[in-house]
């Protein structure tokens, strides 16, 4: 299911608790504190231009989410995007990334795993992507999360000589300017 815009505080308790159960294991290991980062994140993302989120939900709750929004110019200058920047080269971002469906987050509760949950949700947050340029950015060091990504036919777009960083961006199966 999709939700836009502000409707999808309604939903804030149960996101936080997924988004804690997800994060705070192994590779991510992320403290209390940015776990309530995401909280308070979540308050400000709903108001980004083209915010949406896809969910999952059965009778334990949320058992997944992904968040995200159109990027706008010029890119951002905060969290991993300086990386995406240094990597890519300005070019390549505007190119590539600028304008594009960017989802900031994907979640899935180890209860769902392995049953299409994950893929579910990137299809159908990306499902009507402009033009369908879709982007996200994982750690290098999730080498389970890269795998995932690349068997769900998302794109590794390759660092510029010298410049590979801790995250990896991968572009959408569909988007026209994945490395062929």
């Amino acid at each position: 299911m999709i939700s836009y815009g502000r409707t999808v505080l309604d939903l804030a308790d149960e996101l936080v608790d997924t988004y804690a159960e997800v994060f705070s294991a192994a590779p991510w290991n992320e403290c209390e504190e940015t776990i309530r980062q995401f909280s308070t994140r979540l308050q400000t993302d709903v108001r980004r231009p083209g915010f949406r989120m896809a969910f999952a939900q059965s009778e334990a709750g949320v058992d997944g989410f992904a968040t995200g929004w159109l990027t706008q110019a010029p890119f951002p200058q905060h969290r991993a995007y300086p990386q995406v920047a240094a990597q890519l080269g300005a070019e390549r971002v505007r190119e590539l990334l600028v304008g594009a469906l960017e989802i900031d987050e994907l979640a899935v509760r180890a209860h769902a795993r392995g049953h299409g949950t994950g893929r579910a949700l990137l299809a159908e947050i990306t499902a009507d992507a402009p033009q369908r340029r879709a982007w996200l950015l994982t750690s290098r060091f999730a080498t389970d999360t890269v795998a995932t990504y690349r068997r769900l036919g998302w794109h590794e777009v390759p660092a510029l000589p010298g410049t590979q960083t801790g995250v990896v961006v991968f572009l959408s199966p569909n988007h026209p300017g994945r490395p062929r």
